[in-house]
Parts: structure tokens; sequence; C-alpha cells
């Protein structure tokens, strides 16, 4: 066994803004981790947008929009493989490989739209490439922040984490649909691509940093698999978090990954730019939302502002479905990016201090193949959509995910006073 050793802190930072961004300032590798998730989302979300846009203006279908979605998504299903390959390998090579992967599928995608030579099929092939280059290095890209920070500033550090998710929604669509607007399609592409491009020359200084193996070898697949589900499914705290992490994937965020085009050209009448800035309400309100929960710290209740949040998040996805006003579904969306932050932070955060760290890769995969369900629900969703409307099918999810949430509360009450603090992360069992 090949074990890192733990990071050693400096001094606590004092002073709010010294508290907000005391991973930051601590932990030197972590802050080139964080630079490098920052360029590496920003040009996800800006692919997100654009490939998009492109998918819905060349077919002008709900359906096959979904479905470009759906495609591009699918890779989470390599959830559990993800997490092995995780706690096996290199965990910084391993991203420096999703970037460099990243940045080739782009620059490919660039010279075909420019030639006039990428129709609809050819921009799902492009999509499920890029895909591969973001979901399955998401459980290396995770553990690695506790690698780097420990455990008393994981939420801190995962708080700085979501910051980095939401600031690149703020500036990739905003970025996005403007170069849309100026460059055309093709222009934007090949300029995104130089997100990528700085991503990887970022992880390179981390190319050397401690190997991890945390377990014996000599296991199968099978077996490595299997261990990190019993680990998930023995603690029923962490049993809930997950499942928690399933429903929201079904109902809701398919929404936001596949249909906010819809919303913006037939509902209220935007154009790329405007869909561009409805996205960035959201992530300004998402970053507002982590940068609270990265001031808190070590807080006691994480469980129940997990639950909380996540509740109330559904709660504005049903009020924007209602909005038909420019101005207040800006307002709304920026408080749907508000809750998702309890959300997004705190489901990996309770996930790794809910679990030993021989088997949180693969933990972390299994919450991603759990975020992998998206992309059958987001077909699902779709064939709703085509009968129902996009209004009329997020009022019936975010309805159903608050319903499962509070039934959840009352199944498990313990969940909503886990704060990270038992004497042994493993002391919920069965109970």
């Amino acid at each position: 066994m090949v074990q890192a050793a733990p990071p050693v802190a400096p001094p606590r930072p004092d002073g709010l803004h010294r508290k907000v961004f005391a991973s930051l300032l601590r932990y030197p590798r972590f802050r080139l981790l964080w630079v490098s998730n920052l360029f590496f989302f920003g040009g996800v979300w800006t692919q997100t947008l654009i490939l998009g846009w492109l998918v819905f203006d060349t077919t002008g279908s709900e359906f096959l929009l979904a479905i470009f979605t759906a495609v591009r998504l699918a890779p989470m299903m390599l959830g559990p493989l993800s997490g092995v390959v995780s706690d096996r390998f290199d965990r910084a090579r391993l991203l420096l490989v999703a970037s460099g992967w990243a940045l080739t599928v782009v620059l490919l995608l660039s010279v075909l739209v420019s030639t006039g030579t990428a129709p609809y099929w050819l921009l799902v092939a492009g999509g499920l490439c890029l895909g591969l280059a973001q979901s399955p290095s998401q459980p290396a890209r995770s553990t690695l922040v506790l690698d780097f920070v420990g455990r008393e500033s994981l939420s801190n550090a995962n708080a700085l984490n979501s910051i980095v998710m939401n600031m690149t929604q703020v500036i990739g669509p905003a970025i996005g649909g403007a170069m849309i607007s100026a460059l055309g399609a093709a222009g934007a592409l090949w300029v995104s691509s130089a997100w990528f491009a700085v991503s990887l020359v970022t992880l390179w200084p981390l190319r050397n940093a401690a190997r991890r193996v945390a377990h014996p070898g000599g296991e199968s697949l099978r077996q490595l698999v299997s261990s990190g589900v019993r680990t998930v499914f023995g603690n029923r705290l962490a049993a809930a978090v997950l499942l928690i992490t399933l429903v929201a994937n079904i109902f809701l965020w398919p929404i936001y990954q596949a249909f906010m085009p819809v919303f913006a050209k037939v509902h209220l009448g935007l154009d790329a730019g405007g869909l561009g800035w409805l996205l960035t309400c959201s992530g300004l309100g998402g970053l507002v939302g982590s940068l609270v929960i990265a001031a808190l710290g070590d807080f006691r209740y994480k469980g129940a502002m997990f639950v909380g949040g996540t509740a109330l998040w559904g709660t504005l996805w049903v009020a924007f479905a209602i909005s038909g006003s420019v101005p207040v579904s800006f307002a709304l969306l920026a408080g749907v990016g508000l809750a998702s932050s309890a959300f997004g932070v705190l489901q990996t955060t309770l996930l790794l201090m809910l679990t030993p760290p021989a088997v949180q890769g693969r933990v972390l995969g299994l919450q991603e193949l759990a975020i992998g369900v998206m992309p059958l629900a987001t077909i699902m969703l779709g064939a709703v959509a085509e009968v129902l409307g996009v209004a009329g099918t997020t009022m019936i999810s975010g309805t159903l995910l608050v319903l499962f949430l509070a039934g959840l509360a009352i199944k498990v009450p313990r969940l909503l006073r886990y704060g990270g603090h038992p004497a042994s992360p493993l002391v919920e069992d069965r109970n």
C-alpha cells in the first residue's frame, strides 16, 4: 500500500474573506487544482451552450436536443469503473489525460463545424467525446480535494470547488452566447478551446503528486466495485445521501441540462445571448450560495442544509416553470442557483465524511453513476415535454422531488442532524 502523507495545514487565516478562501490560501496543491478546475469547467459550460444551441437551431426539436444531451451525459454510467481507476492510479495524471482529450475533441469539432461537415449525428458524437473527458474523471477530481486538504477543511474546499462550477456557469454561458452572436458557432468553438488548454497547463505541476493506492492488489474489478457498494448501503446516512442524488438527477437536473434553450427561445423569446445571461443568473445565485457555505467552514447540521436546500431548489423550479415574465424568470433562476449550491457542495462532502478513505474513489464512482441516470431521465422527460411542454414537465418534476425529500426526512431524521463530527465516520450504520 502506498499512502499519501496527510496534508499539513498552515495556520488558520483570520478575517472573513480569508475564512472563505482558507483552503486556497493554505494548500498550494489544492490551489493549482482549483485553477485547473476553473478553466476545465469553463470549457465544459461554454461547450454545453454552444453545442446545445447548434443542435436546437439545426433540428428545432426538443426530443432531438434531449437525445444529444443524453448521449453527452452517458459516460456518467461508467462511474463505478471510474471510481476503481481513481483508487488504483495517480489521480492527477488522470486529470491531465482528461484535459488533453477535451482539448483535442474541441479542436476537431471546431474544424468540422467551420467546414460545414458537422451534421446532427456528428454533433452527438462530439458531445459523447466531451462527456468522456468530463464524467469519468470526476471521482479522481473530487477525491484529490480530500487528499490535498484533509477532512477538517473538506467542507470549505468543496464549497470553493462549487464556486468554480458557479463561476464557470456565470462566465462560460455569457461568453459562449456573446461569441455565438459575434463570431458564429464555429468561431465560438475555436475561441473556447483555450479553456481546456489553460486547464492542461495548470495541472502539469501536479503530475508527480503522491500516488495513493488505498487497498491491496489482486482484487478483481467486481470485488472492487462490490466493496464500494457495500460501504454505501451498509451506512444508512450515506445511502440516503446517494438516494437524494439519484432522485434529483432523475427529476430536475435534466431540465437544466437539456431544456434551457427551449425555455429561452420558446417561452421567454430570448436569443443566444439571452440564453447565456439566463444561465448566468443561475450561476450567480450558485456562486453566492457557495460563498456562504465556504464562509461557514466546518459547520454543524450539514445534513439539514443538504435536504432543506434541495427541497427549496425543487420549489423554485416549479415557480420558474409557472413564470412567463422575463425579469421574474431571471430572478427565480438566480434563486434556483442559490438553493442548488447546498445540493452541489454537500452531496460530495457528506459522502466523503461518511466513508473510509480506502473506498472513497469507488463511493464517488457510485455517486457519478447516480448522476449518470440523467441521460435516460433526459430522454424520458423529453418525451413527456413533447406532450406537456417543458413548463408542465418541470412543474411535475419539481413537485415530485419536494415530496420525496419530505418523506425521506421523516424516514431518516438523523440525516437532518448530521454535521460530520462523529467519533467514527461509520458510527451511523443501520439505525
